[in-house]
Parts: structure tokens; C-alpha cells; sequence
């Protein structure tokens, strides 16, 4: 999580509105749309890793909850505070790493992780910060983990016609046969360093942490390919419908931009 490359791309204000245009507005809907499943009745008290500017904690805080988010990268935390700042029940913030959490056990009634596992490309450092969401939670709590998926590169090469490129054509090679996405270039559109994971392999990194997993999620179906209809009403329930309808189909999870896995500490 301490990678320059990840603070590089963060560094320059590109998260604060991400989540308000294009496919990741797809994501957002669908992510609370899927959370509001498994989060108890407010007020519960619900970490947020990797929150980045606090737009989940803003919608969290919003409907009652107890929230209090911790990332790594400095200018998140400004803008989370100075989005918490305008509400009427306001979350909390602070620089802070999922792989050590300054928080004591059995604390919050929720864990979201919807950003770390994108960018702890080894595989310790992400069981690190699942079994650290493990400890924070308390017997009975929720954990949620958010992953990009495997294919997300290939599809995107696909729809923006970038596949006949040599760069993208090579990163897409290794995401595919590693899971590993290195960006050599500085088009922001390609992301930065990261880690793309197969859903079974999401399936199992969270088990192995020691969580009971409830179900493993297509977030976004494969609406994200056509997000321009997003702004038409109808394309957008169409798209919602796609996507609620293969959300938990095995065959389909993949063609999702973004994996959400929820689970449930037992004991």
C-alpha cells in the first residue's frame, strides 16, 4: 500500500469525482445497492479501509451510521474531512493502513475494504489486511471486499478499441495470465499499479482469512460496457435489471468491472 505508484495516481485529485461519472457510477449504485443487504440497522459502527474522499462514508453517515474511514493517501483524508464536515452526523478520518489498523479488536460492526485489494498486489499484504478486518470486527460483524476483476482490462480494450495497441495489448496479456496490471505509460485511463483478481480467487483469499463468505458479487454486470445509457432512465434499469439478474451467476461475475465479496466473521 505504500507504493509510489499508487500515491502518484492518487496524488492528483483523480478519486474526489470518480464515482459521479462514467461506468463508476454504475459501480456506486450497484455497491450500496448490494451493502444495504448485509449493513445492520443504523446506527452500527462501520470502518471504512481505503475509503479514499469519503463518498461511501458520506451515503453511510447519511443513513444514521457510525462511520470512520482510514486511507493511505494524505489528500483523501482532506477531502473526506471536509466532506464530513458538511453533514448533520458526520464520519471521522485519518491516514491510516489496512494491513495494520490502529484500532482495537472486536470494534465496529462492519468492515469495508473497497479499495485496499486493488492495490496490495501480493498476496500476504492482502491477507494481512483481511485478517486485520477480522480482528476489528466483532463476532457476527460484517466484512466487505472490493476487488476489480481479472477480465476488467480485456472488456475495457474492447469497448475503447485499445486491443490493437502494443502497450495496452502486453498489460492486458499479464493481467490476464497474473493478475498483476502495471501501467508503463502516463494515460490515466489505464490505472496504475494494481492487482485484478478471478472471483474464485476472491472467494478464497477471504476464507482464508478466516471469514465466512456469504456470497461473492458481480457488481456492476455487464451494463458497465454500455455506461452511456446510464443517463437515459429506462437503459438504467435495464442495467440494473442485467446486473441483479447475473450477480451471483458463476459464469458471469467476471465480465463485472468490480468484484464485491461479503462475509461474516463467526467467532
Amino acid at each position: 500500500m505504500s507504493n509510489a505508484d499508487m500515491h502518484a495516481h492518487y496524488g492528483a485529485g483523480v478519486e474526489l469525482d470518480r464515482l459521479l461519472g462514467g461506468s463508476s457510477r454504475i459501480e456506486f449504485a450497484r455497491t450500496k445497492e448490494l451493502l444495504e443487504r448485509f449493513l445492520p440497522t443504523p446506527p452500527a459502527r462501520v470502518l471504512d479501509v481505503g475509503g479514499g474522499p469519503g463518498r461511501y462514508a458520506t451515503w453511510l453517515a447519511g443513513s444514521g451510521h457510525a462511520v470512520h474511514l482510514v486511507d493511505p493517501v494524505p489528500l483523501h483524508v482532506e477531502e473526506a474531512m471536509a466532506a464530513a464536515r458538511g453533514l448533520a452526523n458526520p464520519f471521522t478520518a485519518a491516514t491510516g493502513d489496512a494491513r495494520h489498523l490502529d484500532v482495537p479488536d472486536d470494534d465496529f460492526d462492519v468492515v469495508l475494504l473497497l479499495g485496499p485489494m486493488y492495490h496490495l498486489i501480493e498476496r500476504e499484504e492482502r491477507m494481512a489486511a483481511l485478517q486485520e478486518a477480522r480482528r476489528v470486527v466483532r463476532p457476527g460483524g460484517s466484512v466487505a471486499v472490493a476487488a476489480i476483476s481479472r477480465f476488467a482490462s480485456l472488456l475495457h480494450g474492447l469497448i475503447y478499441g485499445e486491443l490493437g495497441d502494443p502497450t495496452f495489448s502486453g498489460i492486458v496479456d499479464r493481467d490476464l495470465r497474473e493478475g498483476q496490471h502495471r501501467n508503463p505509460t502516463e494515460n490515466q485511463a489505464w490505472f496504475t499499479t494494481a492487482f485484478f483478481h478471478h472471483p474464485d480467487e476472491l472467494r478464497d483469499e477471504v476464507t482464508e482469512a478466516g471469514l465466512e463468505v456469504e456470497g461473492v458479487f458481480g457488481v456492476e454486470g455487464p451494463g458497465w460496457l454500455l455506461s452511456d445509457q446510464w443517463d437515459d432512465p429506462v437503459g438504467r434499469e435495464t442495467i440494473l435489471r442485467v446486473a441483479r439478474a447475473v450477480e451471483r451467476e458463476q459464469t458471469m461475475i467476471g465480465v463485472s468491472g468490480h468484484l464485491l465479496a461479503v462475509a461474516r466473521r463467526v467467532r
